[in-house]
């Protein structure tokens, strides 16, 4: 249990480094049992709204997770509540012929940074959610052990 610590505090150093990320939060999966009614939410200020961003899921999962894809739900919502997107979207964990792990791993442990949303410009600045459901067939889903979002703002170069 203590070399687990050890790894995740790496892990948080290693993925804890984003220059341009205005948001960067995770929420723990208890046990890495992911059940469908646990819909985390990640709630951020946006300060400047003339400018576009890039959003990121964050997942964390074991080598033990039994497929090489997920699949999330994702709403995001302004500060009065008012739904301003939801989306079945499909993260690809691992190649599905060799059964490699994609994302950056060490050990066991398995981070993907995965693009949700490329260059979006939100209607004004306020405050906004972003709430993340499993929607696998498998009630509660293993060996996910954490999920979250980051915020960057997008590179003028792209």
């Amino acid at each position: 249990m203590k070399r687990l610590g050890v790894v995740l505090v790496i892990m948080w150093l290693f993925v804890g480094c984003d220059t341009n990320a205005v948001y960067k939060e995770y929420t723990d999966i208890d046990d890495g049992k992911w059940y469908i009614k646990n819909a985390p939410s990640f709630t951020f200020e946006i300060a400047d709204a003339s400018i576009p961003y890039n959003i990121y899921y964050n997942l964390r999962n074991s080598l033990s997770y039994g497929y090489y894809n997920l699949y999330l739900t994702r709403y995001l919502r302004d500060s009065s509540g008012k739904e301003l997107e939801s989306r079945l979207d499909e993260l690809i964990l691992m190649d599905p012929k060799t059964g490699k792990p994609n994302g950056d791993g060490l050990g066991d442990l398995f981070d993907h940074k995965v693009l949700m949303k490329h260059n979006y410009r939100f209607p004004k600045p306020g405050k906004y959610t972003i709430q993340i459901r499993q929607y696998m067939r498998q009630d509660p889903l293993l060996n996910i052990l954490s999920v979250g979002v980051t915020v960057e703002k997008a590179s003028t170069a792209n």
